[in-house]
């Protein structure tokens, strides 16, 4: 790694058995995390999409694969945004995928504005400005997949664009 540039593990702040970002092997095992309807698992919690904040609404997040112990390169999530609610405009260094799995929602990426819909998939390119949110009447459900290791995002102000 280049000096003086930071690389962010995991969600900044938790998750991680060992803060050096090295991952225990003892820890990453073959596990099953089963279905338990509602769009929730056994054994995973549901979390506030970002600690603080006042640029998001109404999401919450479940971290699936990436703080449980496993060595993955990549994180998967589940984030549901309630109608009227929405991520975060940001940008950052990492790529993003996104599955649609529950109602539909608009998502923002660079200039362009994408309406998804059960089974889409998007792909956010690294440094595109990007956000998602549900207009809609039925709450919007999608796997997010990011690198396990990744930059902290970039809030852009909306109220100037």
């Amino acid at each position: 790694m280049s000096k003086g540039k930071k690389t962010i593990i995991c969600d900044w702040k938790t998750g991680l058995p060992n803060q050096k970002g090295k991952k225990s092997l003892a820890d990453n095992k073959s596990r099953l995390w089963k279905y338990k309807g509602s769009f929730a698992w056994h054994g995973i919690k549901t979390e506030k999409y970002k600690p603080t904040g006042k640029d998001w609404s109404n999401i919450l997040r479940q971290t699936l694969i990436g703080k449980h112990g496993e060595t993955t390169k990549f994180h998967l999530r589940y984030f549901e945004i309630v109608t009227g609610g929405y991520s975060s405009f940001e940008v950052h260094k990492h790529e993003h995928v996104v599955i649609c799995i529950r109602g539909k929602g608009i998502c923002i990426a660079g200039k362009k504005n994408y309406k998804i819909g059960f089974l889409d998939i998007i792909y956010i390119e690294p440094k595109a400005p990007h956000q998602l949110k549900n207009p809609f009447k039925e709450p919007f459900g999608f796997f997010c997949i990011v690198n396990a290791k990744r930059d902290k995002p970039k809030i852009i102000d909306i109220t100037v664009h």
